[in-house]
């Protein structure tokens, strides 16, 4: 072995070194700041809630304030690019959701990040299904017999749903796919029309959030049909799944996670997971979660990236044989 050759294996022995030693300090210092969790919604929202709950956890378990900051706008964009481009050292997390981190790669050619590049998954944090409803002047009571109707009339049945590009539209989609049915898409402006549109009969059916469709089902002014999950949800306990209810493999559910910028610390981010995981574990969260509609997931960071790749190649499919696109 030459000495050329010899220098540079110990100049990279040493460097790996320095690495390893700088990782593993800033695991043992952190954290010594306050903390930021945006949040790349307006306050007020889901995310805006979970975002407060998460970081109420992280103040209590890592014994250092853990601040919310709402950066709003462009759909989530501003404030997750934001963190994408902000330090990897731990101090500035993403609450990501599924239409940041999964169908906004497909849906906007001009995306100012790279969902697999730019971030590092930490956690899971919960999911929030959606349930299927129609307006009781729709002749079926299952999920077998509205396939069937839609099949009987192809272009006649209408759904609702928040706007283009939303959960219930993409979840309309995906079940004409799956289904193989042919049903017309009816944007509003905001989920809370939309339900409002199915309760008088202006649409025939919605895949709608499960809080805001509930007194409508318990008035009977809604028939559900069905929980777009993989499991039932505890608020309606009685209703299937659309996979049990016959469309096999079909799942929708919003993500809630936890994500810092891409090169944080691998220290800084396990001990991240275990204080979200911890905090997320306790009854009161649980519950505080299902009356929002969701349920708590957790995860490792493998796990959560997986998730997000898996979902991005669902979505991404689903979007482009639809022809959505947004600029």
């Amino acid at each position: 072995m030459n000495r050329k050759v010899r220098a540079s294996i110990v100049s990279a022995v040493f460097m790996a070194a320095g690495f390893l030693i700088h990782d593993e300090s800033a695991g043992q210092t952190y954290p010594n700041k306050p903390i930021r969790v945006i949040v790349p919604f307006s306050p007020g929202g889901g995310a805006d809630l979970m975002g407060r709950l998460v970081a109420q956890k992280l103040t209590e378990s890592l014994k250092q304030q853990a601040i919310v900051d709402n950066r709003a706008g462009a759909a989530g964009r501003v404030g997750t690019e934001h963190v994408a481009r902000a330090s990897p050292d731990g101090y500035t997390l993403l609450l990501a959701t599924s239409s940041v981190m999964i169908t906004a790669p497909a849906l906007y050619s001009n995306l100012p990040y790279d969902v697999q590049r730019d971030f590092t998954p930490i956690t899971l944090l919960a999911s929030g299904a959606y349930v299927l409803v129609v307006h009781p002047s729709v002749p079926t009571k299952t999920v077998r017999e509205l396939i069937a109707l839609a099949k009987a009339r192809p272009g006649d049945l209408n759904y609702a749903s928040s706007g283009p590009g939303g959960p219930a539209h993409l979840s309309g989609e995906l079940f004409q796919a799956m289904a193989n049915v042919k049903m017309v898409h009816v944007p509003y402006k905001g989920s809370g029309p939309g339900t409002m549109a199915a309760m008088a009969g202006e649409t025939d059916l919605m895949f709608s959030n499960v809080l805001p469709a509930l007194p409508a089902i318990r008035s009977k002014r809604l028939r559900p049909l069905a929980i777009t999950s993989t499991k039932r949800s505890s608020l309606l306990p009685d209703v299937p799944t659309v996979a049990e209810a016959g469309l096999p493999g079909f799942n929708v559910e919003t993500l809630y996670g936890m994500v810092a910028p891409a090169g944080t610390p691998r220290s800084v981010v396990e001990r991240l997971n275990t204080a979200l995981v911890k905090g997320m574990s306790s009854p009161e969260v649980h519950e505080r979660i299902r009356s929002g509609g969701s349920e708590v997931v957790t995860s490792t960071p493998e796990e959560f990236g997986k998730v997000i790749k898996v979902e991005t190649a669902k979505w991404t499919k689903v979007i482009k044989d639809a022809g959505i696109k947004h600029r």
